[in-house]
């Protein structure tokens, strides 16, 4: 029999979309095995407190199950203090669990650049504080953000319960006639991945999610094939 691989996925507690979008993708012989960090507003003040205080403890919890990877499911709160904190972060999970680890705002920026993407449409359901944490990691990178638009959700669980095609209908109207290369949707409670082919088509440029994108370089360590998303 062919030897299962253990992918571990580190989520806001009140995210409900992620692992969702990770279990209906991820091939039959990777099993997914998920810790929480406590998350109830998505604010600077929300996220800071899961970052110091239930970070550590999730990530504790996880690396029991000895994974061969870990995916830490956050975008804003890995754009939240810049991009060598996240980095940092990252080197944290490898430490204690022993694995590869993936960050997911990282993956963002590494899909951009393999797009040769130069001037990029932003799509959240974000405040404005947490926009300009996502604005700032890709504008780092010499990504030039030509607009960002949130829905202004700042409770986690709400922004897990908008449809997808009020993210479509949302993205169609900010992104239309703007001259930009490709659109990203960001946030791993958002369920943008439903979607984004869709509009991919409509709008004939690139679009990347966050789900996406984490799956796919998650895929990459496990060393899968990731050309199906």
């Amino acid at each position: 029999m062919t030897e299962r691989k253990r992918l571990g996925l580190i989520v806001p507690s009140s995210n409900s979309v992620m692992e969702v979008d990770f279990y209906r993708n991820l091939p039959e012989d990777i099993t997914l095995h998920v810790a929480r960090m406590y998350l109830y507003d998505t604010t600077v003040a929300g996220e800071e407190e899961m970052l110091d205080v239930h970070f550590p403890k999730a990530l504790s919890d996880l690396a029991t199950v000895v994974p061969d990877a870990v995916v830490f499911g956050c975008t804003s709160a890995g754009a939240l203090r810049g991009n060598a904190y996240d980095a940092k972060l990252c080197e944290k999970i490898t430490e204690v669990a022993k694995c590869p680890s993936i960050s997911v705002i990282a993956s963002v920026r590494k899909a951009i650049e393999k797009l040769k993407l130069h001037k990029v449409a932003v799509i959240t359901p974000y405040i404005e504080a947490l926009n300009q944490r996502i604005k700032a990691s890709l504008e780092a990178d010499g990504v030039e953000v030509a607009a960002i638009h949130g829905l202004g959700i700042d409770h986690n669980h709400s922004i897990g319960m908008v449809k997808p095609e009020e993210i479509f209908q949302f993205t169609m109207e900010k992104v239309q006639g703007l001259t930009v290369d490709g659109v990203f949707l960001s946030c791993t409670n958002f369920r943008a991945m439903e979607v984004y082919k869709e509009l991919q088509a409509k709008l004939g440029l690139p679009v990347i999610t966050s789900n996406q994108v984490a799956l796919e370089a998650a895929l990459e360590v496990l060393g899968k094939n990731n050309s199906r998303l």
